[in-house]
C-alpha cells in the first residue's frame, strides 16, 4: 500500500534528525525504517509500545527494518526511558512541539479517544497486571501515537490510532518491507 508523501511530509523526512544526526530520509534510503511516534512517556501505553517493541527488536532488525522513535521529550530523558526498556542505541527525534507528528496527520486526542471505557480496562491491564503504570506527564497528554513504515522515502504502511490504548502489530507493518 504505497502512499505518496505529501509535500510537507517530504520535507519531513528530511528535516527530521535523529540524535546521531541522520535524517529519515537518508535512512529510508538506505533500509526500511519503522517510524514510531509515542505518546508521552508518563503514558501507560507508551511504556506499554517501548516493551513491545524492545521484545520484538531483534526480529524486526533482522528483517532489515531500522527502528526510529519520535517523542516529545528532550533527549537525555528519552535516553533514559529507552534504556529502561532495554533499547540502548535505538535512534530517535526529539519533537517537543508536535511539529512531525502534526505533519503526519496525528491529531489531538478527544475526551473518549483518551479516557474512553476502552482505554480505563486497557489502562488495568497494561499499567496493573502488565506493570507500564503511568508516571509525570512528559509532553502534550492530548497528542495521539501512530507508526509509519517508510522506505526509500515512501509511506509503505501505517497505523494511526483512533484510541490511545489501540495496540499496533508491529510484524505486520513491516512485513511490507521484508528484505
Amino acid at each position: 500500500m504505497d502512499i505518496v508523501p505529501n509535500m510537507l511530509q517530504q520535507d519531513a523526512f528530511k528535516e527530521m534528525r535523529t540524535q546521531e544526526g541522520a535524517s529519515v530520509a537518508e535512512l529510508s534510503q538506505q533500509q526500511p525504517v519503522l517510524l514510531v511516534f509515542l505518546r508521552h512517556f508518563g503514558c501507560t501505553f507508551c511504556r506499554e509500545a517501548l516493551a513491545d517493541i524492545a521484545k520484538r527488536r531483534s526480529e524486526i532488525e533482522a528483517q532489515g527494518t531500522k527502528i526510529v522513535f519520535v517523542h516529545m521529550s528532550e533527549n537525555k530523558v528519552a535516553e533514559r526511558y529507552f534504556q529502561r526498556y532495554e533499547l540502548d542505541g535505538i535512534e530517535h527525534v526529539s519533537d517537543p512541539n508536535c511539529t512531525y507528528y502534526a505533519t503526519f496527520g496525528l491529531t489531538k486526542g478527544n475526551f473518549t479517544q483518551i479516557f474512553g471505557l476502552q482505554s480505563w480496562i486497557r489502562g488495568f491491564q497494561a499499567g496493573v497486571i502488565n506493570k507500564h503504570a503511568a508516571g509525570p506527564q512528559l509532553g502534550d497528554g492530548f497528542q495521539m501515537p501512530g507508526v509509519f513504515v517508510i522506505q526509500k522515502g515512501q509511506i509503505k504502511d501505517s497505523f494511526v490510532h483512533k484510541v490511545v490504548s489501540d495496540r499496533p502489530d508491529y510484524d505486520q507493518l513491516v512485513a511490507c518491507c521484508a528484505l
